[in-house]
């Protein structure tokens, strides 16, 4: 498979010529090392995983930097995070656009770190591995059940491996590799077992009790494993959306998966066919829209603006897209065949926001055709983008 262009190059390009340093961070084998060497391919590139690299930095930071007057890619900066310290000065005494472009797998110790020195004078984004619309660019969309076993990683697409084998390594690499900087786990195999539990969990709401006992952890350590598999991008928290109403809405966040096809492997899933008959499809195929509704946000430099509403009488809507004041649900059902009940929830959201909801509403199916229903723009995966642009107009 050729190169698959970013769609967030441009982006990165404009802020080059705004700020000083750039930070991506996102999951390992986003592609942010391949991205950061083509946009930026006239800077020299540094990897801290490289143990002789990250010990000069750590030694002789100055020294280490020196070697970089007009600026670097430095690769992995949690690695050596007290660089960032020594970045500021020069960054500040240089006084030029896109010197550094940082790139970080853990967003919380990268975020602490650079907001720490670099408030101001970094532009931050975030790169999740490929899109919908990113893939489609090459050519026609696999079915929905084989993208949901393929996941998005760049790696699986571009040297056309097994999912079931890339995502086993994918997943033992961060067991041995990341949790062991992030955490001392004692119990591995524990571990293991509650990330998929928290796969069997895809869509669900969040409940710490319950995945504790099914552990057979203490509900502060899970809270902590929960913290640990979002700053290292495996889970992701949509949270609920509540306004001052006099509706009760739930206010635990639901639990999915940066990508779709590592939960597939974590619930043990080996080829399409199962996909098709697994009781949590609906689930995986909910995962998949609510994370593309996410890359779209980020791949424009933008921050999520995702949530998802549920009352204490169970009305829901599955995702909210919210701009200031404006409001765009978005309703996500798996079948092929459009019904009245697929639009229960829109109905219902619209009685309650009246006046936020001024652009009607979305709902993504797995069928094939696309069509305008009264307020509702009807659409099958492949028109994801036309539908979350809609909400930003």
């Amino acid at each position: 498979m050729t190169l698959i262009n970013r769609t967030i190059e441009n982006i990165l390009l404009s802020l080059s010529s705004k700020y000083p340093v750039i930070t991506i961070t996102g999951p390992r084998q986003s592609g942010k090392t391949t991205l950061c060497r083509k946009v930026f391919a006239h800077k020299p590139y540094a990897n801290l995983e490289s143990p002789d690299i990250r010990q000069f930095a750590i030694d002789d930071p100055r020294g280490f930097l020196a070697q970089y007057p007009d600026g670097a890619i430095l690769d992995e900066i949690q690695r050596a995070p007290d660089l960032v310290s020594y970045i500021q000065p020069l960054v500040d005494e240089d006084q030029r656009e896109g010197l550094f472009i940082l790139t970080g797998s853990q967003q919380f110790e990268v975020s602490n770190t650079i907001n720490q020195s670099l408030a101001g004078r970094t532009a931050l984004v975030k790169l999740l591995p490929f899109s919908i619309g990113e893939l489609q660019s090459k050519g026609s969309l696999p079915e929905i059940d084989s993208l949901i076993y393929h996941g998005f990683y760049p790696r699986i697409w571009d040297k056309q491996l097994n999912p079931s084998q890339a995502l086993g390594d994918y997943f033992e690499t961060y067991i041995e590799r990341d949790l062991r900087q992030l955490i001392s786990i004692k119990d591995l195999n524990l571990f293991q077992r509650f990330i998929k539990l928290c796969a069997g969990r895809t869509g669900q709401l969040l409940n710490i009790n319950s995945l504790a006992n099914d552990t057979g952890i203490s509900h502060t350590t899970a809270g902590n494993w929960i913290s640990i598999l979002e700053a290292s991008y495996i889970i992701f928290l949509l949270q609920p959306y509540y306004r001052n109403t006099s509706k009760r809405l739930v206010k635990s966040p639901k639990l999915y998966f940066y990508d779709v096809g590592l939960a597939t492997f974590l619930l043990g899933i080996e080829n399409v066919l199962q996909v098709s008959r697994d009781p949590l499809r609906g689930n995986l195929f909910e995962n998949m829209v609510i994370v593309e509704a996410l890359k779209y946000r980020f791949n424009q430099g933008k921050r999520s603006n995702l949530y998802f509403y549920r009352d204490s009488k169970g009305s829901e809507v599955d995702l909210l897209l919210v701009n200031g004041a404006d409001i765009f649900p978005i309703e996500i059902k798996a079948g092929m065949t459009i019904t009245r009940e697929y639009f229960k929830g829109l109905h219902h959201i619209a009685k309650v926001f009246p006046s936020e909801i001024s652009k009607g509403s979305g709902l993504v199916y797995a069928g094939d055709r696309k069509q305008q229903q009264t307020d509702v723009l009807v659409v099958p995966i492949h028109y994801l983008q036309e539908l979350f642009g809609v909400s930003q107009e």
